[in-house]
């Protein structure tokens, strides 16, 4: 059952809390030789299944929680989703200094978003490697068999890999530790590209063969061979090893009993009063049905159950309408709910969103234009660009929100009118009519939807991606049409099937699910990008240079290797 992972994803901490306990400095023969009985380490704490499995759940809540959850770091969570590549910028000011608005100002060693990617991802790399130690040191009599041990294995490893992912993306050349460091460490060196990638090829692989095939995971969210098979997939691509990278998807897409989903399923409300498959693919409760074939690898959340956690995907990717102040007449414009009272100036339909990633014009309007009647991902119920003030008091009560209706002397701030207040919501974040917590607030700008990490969409993209860079239009076509016609878009050409057609179709398909800058990065596209569609107002293409490609390696690592010499990346 579902709500097993989520009883023990509390248990998370676990695996984080080993680190320090094995890092401490004392007397290391006494240490070599304590047993530990009263509190965790590795070798208690993961000697049965049941520890290992609180351990594999450990990283998921951790993987999770920094791709979809990181309340405390808002800017880390935008970047994440897109904010600052050529889909999105910051809403709520375009000038601030919090999120990467000016790129030159912005990223410097001591930033946090940079320091957040490389901590966050070593710190999953050494939890990954305490798990994998303690199943290779456990004894084989409290597996079931073999391949479960494996397949445990094979998870912890896919983790790793995942964390890499980043890691060489955003940064190049990095430490490759396959080790527990249980001691302090000042001599790291960067390894090379390639070897890192050759450390994601080797954990990918075993999970290829090793993790457990579609239906026959332990829960829901569990990583399987198709998720394995993929990011193989993605690493072939960067690599310039497309052959290899169309056979790893091939293997997705053809062995598993995936598909992409082309008929209405589920239970979803048409809360806009219309909807289709691609609605069904993003509502509440479908992610995981077992009539979803698309899915590969979703992340869980679940409303009022312990580790269940919630996600930002309201609070990061809507509009804050709720601020935009009053109407032309001089009367409070959103209402929103009645409850205990009052109105709260929320609405259910909306949540409580504060525009931390406000979608570029490119990705709003530009890339619809050739189907923008037709096209599922752009009808009105998945991307909301009309709001209607609410107050029966006004005169402009149930008209829709015109800024051009305010009379010259309104004081308006044309930025926050549209940058912040309103602008198109993708709503496929959203799960309208369906918070369960925060009722005062609309849920707060949180719910406990599903989310994607991975669905088949976006291997089909990747194949032809892959298909491009070999000069096989036309099967690139074919796959990118595959996605397009169960949206009822309009099939394009071989001719038509380009790098940049296919990370505009990316767009369309996977906005805010996919990581973007790993995208653009690995198509060498990202600064392109950046400067000819980041409509930022306050700062039109960031103010990107070509050696914002990688970020900046953070001080603290450079001024605590002080037994190795560790060099900063060029620009910075």
């Amino acid at each position: 059952m579902k709500q097993k992972i989520f009883r023990i994803i509390r248990t998370y901490i676990l695996a984080v809390l080993i680190i320090p306990l094995i890092g401490i400095s004392c007397n290391e023969d006494e240490i070599l030789e304590e047993t530990p009985l009263d509190f965790l380490a590795p070798k208690n704490a993961y000697s049965s299944v049941a520890g290992a499995r609180q351990g594999i759940s450990g990283l998921h809540a951790y993987a999770r929680n920094y791709l979809f959850k990181d309340a405390a770091s808002q800017e880390c969570f935008a970047w994440r989703r897109g904010v600052s590549t050529d889909i999105a910028y910051h809403g709520e000011d375009p000038a601030s200094t919090k999120f990467p608005c000016d790129f030159v100002s912005f990223f410097t060693s001591t930033n946090y978003v940079s320091r957040d990617s490389w901590t966050r991802n070593y710190k999953l790399i050494q939890n990954a490697n305490v798990l994998i130690a303690a199943i290779e040191e456990s004894d084989p009599e409290i597996w079931e068999s073999e391949d479960q041990m494996n397949a445990y294995k094979a998870e912890a490893m896919f983790f790793r890999a995942y964390a890499y992912r980043e890691l060489v993306s955003c940064f190049g050349s990095v430490p490759i530790v396959t080790e527990v460091i249980s001691a302090p460490k000042t001599d790291f060196i960067r390894n090379s590209v390639s070897e890192v990638y050759a450390t994601m090829e080797s954990d990918l692989s075993y999970g290829t063969t090793h993790l457990p095939v579609r239906g026959e995971e332990e829960d829901p969210g569990r990583i399987t061979q198709g998720a394995a098979w993929h990011f193989l997939a993605e690493a072939y691509v960067a690599q310039g090893k497309n052959q290899e990278a169309v056979e790893a998807c091939t293997h997705v897409i053809d062995d598993y009993g995936y598909a992409i989903m082309t008929e209405r399923f589920g239970s979803t409300v048409d809360v806009f009063g219309s909807g289709d498959v691609y609605l069904d693919l993003h509502a509440y409760g479908n992610h995981n049905l077992d009539a979803n074939t698309e899915a590969i690898w979703v992340d869980q959340y679940e409303p009022l159950v312990e580790g269940g956690s919630n996600n930002l995907g309201e609070r990061g990717f809507g509009c804050a309408y709720f601020r935009m102040g009053n109407t032309p007449d001089g009367y409070q414009a959103f209402l929103g709910e009645y409850y205990n009272g009052k109105y709260t100036g929320y609405s259910d339909t909306l949540g409580r969103p504060v525009a931390w990633i406000r979608p570029t014009y490119h990705a709003a309007n530009a890339i619809w234009k050739s189907d923008w009647d037709n096209d599922y991902r752009n009808a009105k119920h998945m991307i909301k660009r009309k709001f209607y003030w609410d107050n029966p008091a006004s005169a402009y009560y149930g008209q829709a929100v015109d800024f051009s209706l305010y009379p010259a002397d309104a004081g308006r701030d044309p930025i926050k009118d549209t940058c912040q207040y309103i602008f198109p919501y993708f709503m496929k974040f959203a799960d309208p009519c369906n918070h369960f917590t925060s009722p005062d607030r609309s849920g707060g700008g949180y719910n406990h939807k599903d989310q994607y990490a991975l669905r088949l969409a976006e291997t089909y993209l990747l194949r032809a991606e892959a298909y491009i860079n070999l000069g096989q239009t036309g099967k690139a076509a074919d796959d990118i049409n595959v996605i397009r016609e169960r949206s009822n878009a309009t099939p394009i050409t071989a001719d038509e099937a380009t790098i940049d057609y296919m990370l505009d179709e990316r767009i369309r398909e996977l906005w805010g699910e996919e990581q973007r800058q790993i995208t653009l990065r690995r198509t060498g596209k990202l600064i392109e990008r950046i400067l000819k569609y980041n409509n930022n107002p306050k700062f039109p293409g960031l103010n990107a240079k070509d050696y914002h490609v990688l970020l900046p390696i953070p001080q603290t690592q450079i001024d605590l290797n002080i037994d190795a010499e560790f060099e900063q990346n060029p620009g910075y």
